[in-house]
């Protein structure tokens, strides 16, 4: 990933409120689209213009051919706040993010999300990195606002279900463990609109926390259709099991490792 400044120059009269509303239609158009990661993004006036810092994908992830409608729509409407189209100035490489997949085509992804990774819930099978989400089509409408706003809903119960002590463990648990819970039916409903869009398998990666027996957690079988599907290997040395016919893999509980 890479961290950027994007330059907002003042090139008529203004004020902070048509300014922000401006600048916040833009930044949310490049968040739904996958171009820019993460939930905010300091701004702050300096002179004659807004900046505003954020990270990337990829270097040429502003390029406007990487725009679809809204962010296309939204870049207009900066002039309604009396600015001009960004310049963008990449900072550098930031060290704390996962780095995008350097496959230029892979063979199969993994619909995958945890709490702590801002980055596209779509990766490349073979090396469990992500894909830049404004390279792939989208599962439904003109962007990827639906599929962005599931990645939050998903991380807000895996941080709750992390936190031992939380009154909410229980349901958070059983929402992201349970293949039917409303959350992993849509998850699932996104993979399968993934895997037509691209003509290539998505899975959905099911988490798998805790186990009532820890001896029995490598009999498993998959869960959708009860057949086998432990690997003889990890697939990316984290999926102990894959289901081709479901599209499901997951991984030998936590608990149990």
């Amino acid at each position: 990933m890479w961290v950027a400044e994007l330059r907002f120059k003042i090139i008529a009269d203004t004020n902070y409120q048509q300014a922000e509303t401006a600048l916040r239609g833009y930044l949310e158009s490049l968040i739904f689209n996958g171009q820019i990661l993460g939930r905010e993004f300091p701004t702050h006036l300096l002179q004659d213009e807004f900046i505003a810092r954020v990270i990337m994908p990829t270097q040429d992830a502003l390029h406007t051919s990487w725009h679809r409608q809204p962010g296309l729509k939204a870049l207009q409407q900066l002039a309604t706040g009396g600015l001009a189209y960004p310049s963008v100035e990449i900072l550098g490489m930031d060290l704390m993010s996962n780095h995008t997949d350097p496959c230029d085509d892979s063979a199969a992804y993994v619909l995958y999300c945890r709490f702590a990774q801002m980055n596209s819930v779509v990766y490349c099978a073979e090396h469990l990195a992500p894909i830049p989400l404004f390279k792939i089509p989208p599962a439904y409408g003109v962007d990827h606002e639906d599929l962005v706003r599931w990645q939050l809903q998903y991380q807000a119960l895996d941080e709750i279900q992390m936190q031992q002590k939380s009154v909410l463990l229980g349901p958070a648990e059983r929402a992201l463990q349970n293949l039917n819970s409303k959350l992993n039916r849509q998850g699932r409903q996104f993979a399968k609109q993934l895997t037509s869009k691209l003509a290539k398998p998505v899975y959905y990666a099911l988490y798998r926390g805790t186990s009532s027996d820890c001896a029995k957690e490598s009999q498993r079988l998959c869960p959708s259709c009860k057949g086998e599907w432990l690997r003889k290997t990890p697939l990316a040395d984290l999926f102990d099991f894959q289901c081709d016919r479901c599209l499901l893999v997951s991984n030998i509980a936590w608990q149990c490792q």
